[in-house]
This record gives C-alpha cells, sequence and structure tokens, in this order.
C-alpha cells in the first residue's frame, strides 16, 4: 500500500512539473509569435475549392491561407526579408516529420508544374510535396485561388491529383502552380479552411498587427453545382494570446491578429453567419474546369 501511495504521490509531482513546463511553453509563444487564426468553413466533401484574399495588414514572416484541406493548402506569404511568394502543398501519406523517411511509395509527387514554379519536398508540420512561385502582391490587390481533386487508380492503388492555381493579376491569366499526386482512399477536398499564421516568431513579430480578408469562397460539390461557403467558425491554435479578431467583412470574413488587435467583433470558437453571397465565380474558371 505504501509503495502505491509513493508512486501515486510521484506521478502526481510529475503531472504537476509537466504542467507547469506546458504553461512557461504557452507563456513564451504568447510573447514570441502572433497566435495563429483560422477560418473553418462549414462544407461537405468537394472537388474543387475557390477563394480570395485580400491582405490589408501585413508583416514580414506572414502566411495567408486561402483555403486549407484534408490533405493540403494553398495560399500566399510575406517572408522575413519581405519577399512575396505563392505557396500550395500536399501532404504525404505518412506519420511523421522527417521528410527522409517516408516510403517512396507513400510520397506526394510532383506530375506538373507552371512556368517559373519552383519545387521540393517539406518537413517538420507532417511531410509532403510543395511549390512555390515569386509573386509581389500587394496590400488591398485581390488573389484569386482555385484547387482541384480527381481520383485516380494506378495498379490498383488509390491516389488524388491535386491541381492548383492563382490569378496573376499582372499578366491576366491564371498561373498553374503544380499538379501534386498523393496516395488516398479516393477522398477528395474535405475539411476547408483558411487561415492567418505568423512564422517569424522572433517576438517582434508578436508586435505587428496581420489582418486579411477572405471573400467570394466557393466550393464544387460532385453533383456537379457550386455552393457558396458563408459559415466559418473562429478558431486559434494553442497560443494563449488573446489579440485576435474575426467578423463578417463585405463579401465574407476578415482575420486579424497581433499588435494592438482587439477581440471585440467576434469571440474565439464562435461561428460566424457570413452575408448572402454577391460575388460570381469568375467565368475564367471554366476552362480550368474543362481540363483533363
Amino acid at each position: 500500500m505504501r509503495k502505491f501511495a509513493y508512486v501515486l504521490l510521484c506521478m502526481m509531482a510529475l503531472a504537476q512539473v509537466v504542467s507547469a513546463v506546458s504553461q512557461e511553453v504557452l507563456e513564451m509563444e504568447k510573447k514570441r509569435q502572433c497566435r495563429s487564426v483560422h477560418l473553418g468553413y462549414e462544407m461537405k466533401e468537394a472537388t474543387a475549392l475557390y477563394n480570395e484574399i485580400v491582405v490589408q495588414r501585413s508583416a514580414p514572416g506572414t502566411y495567408y491561407c486561402a483555403m486549407g484541406f484534408n490533405r493540403g493548402y494553398f495560399g500566399m506569404q510575406e517572408l522575413a526579408n519581405g519577399k512575396k511568394v505563392v505557396i500550395f502543398s500536399v501532404w504525404d501519406k505518412s506519420n511523421t516529420d522527417d521528410k527522409h523517411a517516408v516510403d517512396e511509395s507513400k510520397r506526394a509527387k510532383v506530375l506538373a508544374k507552371g512556368e517559373g514554379v519552383r519545387t521540393g519536398r517539406f518537413g517538420g508540420e507532417g511531410t509532403g510535396a510543395q511549390s512555390f512561385y515569386d509573386y509581389d502582391w500587394k496590400i488591398g490587390e485581390t488573389i484569386r485561388f482555385f484547387v482541384q481533386a480527381k481520383d485516380i487508380e494506378v495498379d490498383g492503388n488509390q491516389f488524388t491529383d491535386f491541381k492548383g492555381w492563382f490569378y496573376d493579376n499582372q499578366r491576366k491569366k491564371w498561373q498553374l502552380m503544380t499538379v501534386l499526386r498523393t496516395p488516398t482512399t479516393g477522398i477528395k477536398l474535405r475539411g476547408g479552411y483558411s487561415f492567418v499564421e505568423d512564422f517569424r516568431r522572433n517576438y517582434e513579430s508578436a508586435k505587428k498587427v496581420r489582418r486579411a480578408r477572405f471573400q467570394n469562397t466557393w466550393a464544387l460539390l460532385p453533383d456537379g453545382k457550386w455552393k457558396p461557403l458563408n459559415r466559418a467558425k473562429f478558431t486559434g491554435d494553442r497560443n494563449p494570446a488573446t489579440n485576435v479578431d474575426a467578423g463578417k467583412e463585405g463579401d465574407g470574413f476578415f482575420l486579424q491578429t497581433g499588435g494592438d488587435t482587439e477581440m471585440k467583433t467576434t469571440k474565439l470558437w464562435t461561428m460566424m453567419q457570413g452575408s448572402p453571397r454577391k460575388g460570381k465565380l469568375p467565368t475564367s474558371l471554366k476552362p480550368l474546369l474543362e481540363e483533363k
């Protein structure tokens, strides 16, 4: 009995230490970086997704994700040096953060890429294939994103091809990022979300405000009908910072984090109802949908 009591006391002491360390880590994150904030869209499985971003305030080291989904994410970044890029990534079928440890048969592969697009592999937060395109987007500029998913069977194995484009306002044309194939069980696009993330995390970056509007968001359902995504849940990561906000704005929702931001519009974990959709899908999408 004494032995059991001793073990129990040791376990309780260890739990307190772990809790104290965890709290210390969270407090450090609060000071080091802005809290990542997200919009979780109310949606069913889709074969294509369309979204627009208007960045209103930015800072070096920020990722504005137009459309994340169950197997990848697509958006744009302002890098630590101020350079601007568009990024499209798809995960491997793996449960590791080591990109070198993934078996070749479980890796996401680049089937095609657009002119000027750079490709490679990533690790650290899962593993997969990613692509970058240098694009000097501006504050207040509407950037359009479109991703399509197609199931395919190869030698009895199931895969999904994810194809991503963004609209180049300077050249007035859709720019293909990549076609990325990854092993799946025939799933398409699920769990749509958008986010704003501070990835510089140098303490100074937490003092900077980031804000973007995500608007005119649509999902193409398997029956061929487009559905507006005008309901979204406002969420955040484990960082305990409270200087975050979100809300209905124009034909979509805004997300804001960092600096002197106040949570005065919407509380975290709230499902938001957007305005009736006024925007329309661009007619220039039609040729992309007809591509084989």
